[in-house]
């Protein structure tokens, strides 16, 4: 069973600075339909427009994903950490026991659009951590690259979780992912359109799968998605 949440149908705001859309409620965005999907609990799509950012802020017990798109985003967080994300990278902070950090666009002139998500952990409390990868074009192109997994696998980030997501930008090809039994997946098309199990998704439409064992996807002239193998 594959349920499409278009992008269309997303939660929307637009501050000047921040032009976001919400898959998931979120901030002031609330649907009691759309609270998440087994542990992912936000995807938010952000364009922060040049100069701008996310002052510092706590969070806590949430696995936060960054997978940017377009432009760079510079991080800074109560660890000390200092790092400027850029395409192909994938950035994961555990909040755990608490964190502060805050994002920022680094350019006075270009945008930087991203997509944040953010797992529930299956531990409270956990230290916090931060950690930062980045992918060559060639492992993300037509192919399903593991980014992000619990035990750090073909180095992915880490995360406390079990959960497993993976990044791709296909062409024309088709890749395929199988469910282990009892898994569910989500999609998550970043850009341009493809083909999940014969229906079309759009950029910004996400797909919630159930009871599927193998998914079938195909780059219709270009597309970016994020898929996530989840509990």
């Amino acid at each position: 069973m594959i349920a499409i949440r278009h992008g269309a149908e997303r939660g929307h705001a637009n501050h000047g600075w921040l032009d976001t859309y919400h898959t998931f409620s979120f901030a002031d965005y609330h649907d009691p339909r759309h609270m998440g999907f087994s542990v992912l609990r936000v995807i938010n799509e952000d364009v922060v427009a040049p100069g701008q950012g996310f002052p510092t802020h706590p969070h806590r017990d949430m696995e936060i994903i960054t997978w940017i798109l377009e432009g760079a985003l510079e991080h800074q967080d109560s660890l000390g950490t200092g790092s400027v994300i850029r395409p192909g990278e994938v950035q994961r902070m555990s909040a755990g026991s608490g964190i502060r950090h805050s994002e920022f666009n680094p350019s006075p002139a270009e945008a930087v659009h991203l997509l944040q998500i953010w797992i529930l952990p299956n531990q409270q409390g956990v230290t916090p951590s931060y950690e930062q990868t980045r992918f060559d074009d060639a492992e993300l192109a037509d192919r399903l690259r593991l980014v992000a997994s619990p035990d750090g696998q073909d180095g992915s980030v880490t995360i406390h979780q079990n959960a497993r997501v993976y990044a791709a930008r296909l062409q024309d090809g088709e890749v395929t992912h199988t469910l282990g039994s009892g898994r569910r997946a989500w999609v998550q098309v970043a850009r341009g359109e493809l083909t999940l199990n014969g229906q079309i998704l759009t950029a910004g439409d996400g797909a919630a799968v159930q009871q599927e064992t193998i998914l079938r996807l195909t780059g219709n002239g270009g597309s970016e998605l994020l898929l996530f193998d989840l509990p």
